[in-house]
């Protein structure tokens, strides 16, 4: 017997290289609507402190495309953690996987339906896991210890931003 996700739910691995563009190197790895097959793609698939600087993994409800352009996307955030250099070997990968339970275990009650999915990026100067919403002004809660601290940041300001930071619209 499987037990059903509310939602089917699709896996990517983004893997900068920059004799591509973006959306060719974002690749679909699977997609899967049940308990036991979600557990079966974690459990085959490299941890994030193991990835390479430049590479994310994406989990977003099925339909939705992990990029600011998709639709459902356009007018909505992410709620965004930054860790530092130090915590990727200690608190990178239980965070994600976390934030994966939450997702898929649809843990964030009614604002379940507008979160589209999170993000991982794994990066030189610290790593980053992120939550997005289609509506930017839309606050959710999240099981992340309290003194970690965390922002919220539209896409319009993340698409438009000219260095390597955005500025949060809230910061809980």
């Amino acid at each position: 017997i499987k037990h059903p996700l509310q939602n089917r739910w699709a896996l990517w691995y983004f893997k900068n290289d920059k004799s591509k563009s973006w959306t060719e190197n974002l690749r679909l790895i699977s997609k899967f609507d049940t308990v036991e097959d979600f557990w079966a793609l974690y459990n085959h698939i490299q941890q994030p402190s193991k990835l390479g600087f430049g590479c994310d993994y994406c989990l977003f409800k099925d339909g939705i495309k992990p990029m600011w352009e998709d639709d459902r996307n356009k007018l909505g955030g992410r709620w965004l953690m930054t860790l530092n250099k130090q915590q990727r070997h200690n608190d990178l990968d239980r965070y994600w996987m976390e934030t994966l339970l939450c997702l898929v275990g649809e843990s964030f009650d009614e604002a379940s339906e507008d979160v589209c999915g999170a993000v991982v990026n794994v990066r030189p100067k610290g790593d980053k896991i992120s939550i997005w919403t289609k509506r930017k002004s839309h606050q959710y809660r999240l099981n992340i210890p309290i003194k970690a601290m965390i922002g919220y940041q539209s896409h319009d300001d993340t698409s438009s931003k000219s260095g390597s930071t955005t500025k949060n619209m809230y910061s809980v």
